[in-house]
């Protein structure tokens, strides 16, 4: 099979743009399509749309050349001999994955199609789409022999989508036909063979020639459960340790000791064993609400996901206590603010439970100043400055005259403040880090008040000197 394959990626959000530039990069010629004319106009003049590492050098390099970026779904289906759909799956009121983007696309490929095509799940979706999928290409009027639906799951993090996608664990590919999957490991061939990572220009990441990432083949359906499986147990890992953390506050035992104690454990591995305000994004809370509905639909009782959506509820719940421990009142409280992208090097505020809390905070009648990085012009979209509200420039403004300092968001940056400036900058210098970033010890020593997830509160050195001095 030729090298090059001609590929279209339907969809130009974290999941389709990232694809689109990657495949360019491993050599594809892409069609990046997309319905909304003003996204096509920005990326063809360059611009990324979303905040992500190595996403614009890919772009300029790539784009209006190895990758095209065009609305005319129809022209990209005649040219392109893989159709990789990777719209939106929001999640309904009912929990399920609204799948009507991806009806629309298969049934949009149906009426442009007249020679055999693989069209691609790329969009995370439940068991049993593929079957739809091809039902509405039949419904109108595709021979079956036209075209084969494969499943491949993306594992994209934000912030590290592009060497995620070039460097990945494993590639599923979900295919119930030979000759499906024939072309889906020859899209993925520069990967898996190791030739990609020769080139001295190559994305750095965990993979090399001598260690390419291995493709998995299953059938369709099992390719489609293991993303929303993959997806649910990491949302399990994130909520046990915040249930974990839980228990070492009422315990005074030190949570950080006790995920090192457990990560330790080969069988259980030391990612995701991170306490703090909950997990958000585009990916877990929607996911996790889908398997747990698909489930329900076949009659299996899932109610162990129900749970860790519950923990999730309840760990911004807590923050919110803690920050109410540390101030007593809340009201009239001027409160600086430390993230709101759901979590570092990311500008995606979906889901995000720093947002969560900003807006609990404003309903108790506090002021707040906020700093992000990247995500301060998409909040602002849902969250416009007002009397209670402003945004800031950077996080020593932020913490300007504020009665505490609440960390929501790990940006690397946020760890490593200058202790000295951010004591006098505050009003009084109470840090709550719903991150874990700083070592309590160290914070003591600088002067602060410190409250973190699942480890003692950490108070002032100077405090306690003239505590045991009253004492002696």
């Amino acid at each position: 099979m030729n090298k090059n394959i001609q590929i279209a990626v339907v969809g130009s959000g974290y999941v389709g743009l990232v694809a689109a530039v990657c495949f360019a990069e491993m050599g594809h010629d892409v069609i990046c399509v997309d319905n909304d004319e003003r996204k096509v106009t920005a990326l063809q003049g360059g611009d990324t749309l979303i905040h992500e590492n190595y996403l614009p050098e890919l772009l300029e390099r790539y784009r209006n050349s190895k990758v095209r970026f065009m609305t005319d779904l129809a022209e990209a289906t005649r040219e392109c001999q893989a159709i990789f759909i990777a719209v939106g799956t929001p999640q309904s009121e009912t929990g399920d994955a609204d799948l009507s983007y991806v009806e629309a696309v298969a049934c949009e490929i149906a009426r442009s199609l007249t020679s055999y095509k693989v069209i691609v799940e790329k969009s995370t979706v439940p068991v049993y789409t593929n079957e739809w999928i091809s039902r509405a290409m039949e419904r109108n009027g595709v021979a079956r022999h036209l075209f084969d639906v494969v499943s491949n799951p993306e594992f994209l993090r934000e912030g590290t989508a592009v060497a995620d996608f070039l460097h990945p664990d494993r590639i599923v590919v979900g295919a119930d036909s030979d000759r499906a999957a024939a072309v889906l490991n020859a899209i993925y061939a520069p990967l898996t063979s190791g030739e990609y990572y020769k080139r001295s220009d190559a994305i750095p990441g965990a993979c090399n020639v001598s260690e390419p990432p291995p493709l998995l083949l299953t059938s369709t359906k099992s390719a489609e459960i293991i993303k929303h499986a993959s997806n649910a147990f990491l949302a399990l890992k994130i909520s046990f340790i915040n249930a974990v953390s839980n228990l070492c506050e009422a315990t005074s035992a030190n949570v950080e000791q006790v995920a090192r104690g457990m990560g330790l454990d080969s069988r259980i591995g030391p990612k995701f064993l991170r306490p703090g305000i909950g997990y958000g994004g585009s990916c877990f809370p929607k996911d996790v609400a889908a398997f747990r509905s698909v489930a329900e639909q076949l009659g299996i009782d899932f109610s162990l996901l129900t749970e860790v959506e519950k923990i999730n509820a309840q760990q911004k719940r807590r923050f919110l206590s803690k920050v109410r421990s540390a101030l007593w009142t809340l009201r009239g409280k001027r409160i600086g603010v430390l993230g709101l992208a759901f979590k570092g090097e990311t500008d995606d505020i979906r889901e995000s439970p720093a947002i969560e809390l900003v807006q609990m905070l404003l309903a108790e009648g506090c002021l707040i100043a906020a700093f992000d990085p990247a995500a301060i012009k998409r909040t602002e979209q849902i969250l416009p400055a007002g009397p209670s509200l402003k945004y800031v420039g950077d996080s020593y403004a932020a913490a300007d005259d504020a009665d505490a300092l609440l960390i929501l968001t790990d940006w690397s940056e946020f760890g490593a403040l200058d202790l000295k400036r951010l004591n006098q900058a505050l009003r009084y210098p109470i840090v709550v880090d719903g991150r874990n970033l700083y070592d309590p010890q160290i914070m003591a020593e600088h002067g602060f008040t410190y409250l973190s997830i699942g480890r003692p509160t950490a108070n002032p050195v100077r405090e306690l000197a003239s505590v045991a001095s009253m004492h002696s």
